[in-house]
């Protein structure tokens, strides 16, 4: 498939810029559900005249409907773009970001989605199906799913659609989120995927940032044990990775703990834990939930992130040698492999 490519790049370059264009549209009409011309002209930088002669053709090939509420892909449309899938890996230069990432890392599997979620809402909803498909291909019957909280995993959780139902598999917050926005809750996010599922769930409703006598106070009480203890049984961990000053901004500690964190090297948070650049933990958050151990018992974690602010600190976190499947973006996969020469 490779060969034939770099062929066709050479003799027909034209025809690649068009194939990666109208599979760009037909993508991203996709990921609308439905999608008016001037918002989607308005997302890919093109005018509306000459996306107009682009749907047209896509409509007139059966691949999209068109009507008074917008654009929708067809069912025609969506097997094309299944099939054209890993032509379209090829074609964006994603295969060879994916292998190179991988192998330096040691990881079992890479994903790279195309664009950079820093700008674009429609790369940011591809990394949120390609997190759901390989969660989707790795859960079975009596799973325990912990999932962090975050606007990424939010994404994976409303495009998580099992072709069977998982009754058995429970899904669980890594962490307590209280006070965050609800809908990037840990407890939301595990109780959403539960539901697309058909699966169980356990909550847990305690603060992300505790003080000691809380914190004490809530780990003997029993309901908070029965749940840490479901926890720290999980066999999958799906995680989303923040940049360590913007975290702790949004989590609001004090103006001395985000200095100190800054002296320290910090660049990435995820778990709750605060990450320099060789990997190494330099801040703990006193939160109930996984710990280091934790995570090191379970048999898949899974990362997921995107756009190129995020590329420090998705390399911070690889470096933390955790990781087993990462799932990114174009943006932030360019950057890490950049900085690998």
């Amino acid at each position: 498939m490779r060969t034939i490519l770099e062929v066709q790049k050479q003799l027909l370059p034209d025809l690649m810029d068009i194939l990666k264009k109208r599979y760009t549209i037909l993508q991203q009409i996709m990921l609308s559900d439905v999608i008016g011309r001037r918002t989607l002209a308005n997302s890919m930088q093109m005018t509306e005249r000459v996306l107009r002669a682009e749907t047209d053709l896509l409509k007139a090939q059966g691949l999209i409907e068109i009507d008074s509420a917008g654009m929708k892909i067809s069912e025609a449309g969506y097997d094309l773009l299944q099939q054209l899938e890993p032509v379209a890996k090829e074609l964006f230069g994603l295969s060879e970001l994916e292998e190179r990432i991988k192998q330096a890392y040691g990881l079992q599997k890479v994903v790279v989605v195309p664009g950079d979620s820093d700008v674009s809402p429609f790369a940011k909803r591809e990394l949120g199906r390609a997190g759901a498909k390989a969660l989707g291909n790795i859960m079975s019957d009596n799973d325990v799913v912990a999932v962090t909280g975050g606007s990424t995993t939010a994404e994976v959780a409303e495009q998580l659609n099992p072709p069977t139902s998982l009754k058995g598999v429970w899904f669980v917050p890594a962490r307590g989120g209280l006070g965050e926005s609800l809908e990037i809750q840990a407890n939301t996010i595990a109780s959403t995927m539960a539901k697309r599922v058909g699966a169980q769930y356990k909550l847990l409703h305690v603060p992300d940032l505790l003080s000691d006598h809380a914190y004490e106070s809530l780990i003997q009480d029993p309901s908070v044990q029965e749940i840490l203890q479901l926890i720290r049984q999980s066999r999958i961990v799906i995680h989303g990775i923040g940049d360590a000053v913007e975290m702790a901004k949004r989590r609001k500690l004090a103006t001395e703990i985000i200095d100190e964190l800054q002296e320290q090297g910090a660049v990435s948070e995820s778990f709750g834990y605060y990450f320099n650049d060789q990997g190494k933990v330099v801040h703990t958050m006193l939160t109930l939930g996984m710990r280091l151990q934790d995570i090191e018992r379970t048999d898949v974690v899974i990362g997921i992130a995107g756009g190129k602010s995020k590329a420090a600190a998705i390399h911070s976190v690889l470096r933390f040698g955790q990781e087993d499947i990462l799932i990114i973006d174009e943006a932030a996969a360019e950057v890490i492999v950049a900085e690998m020469e």
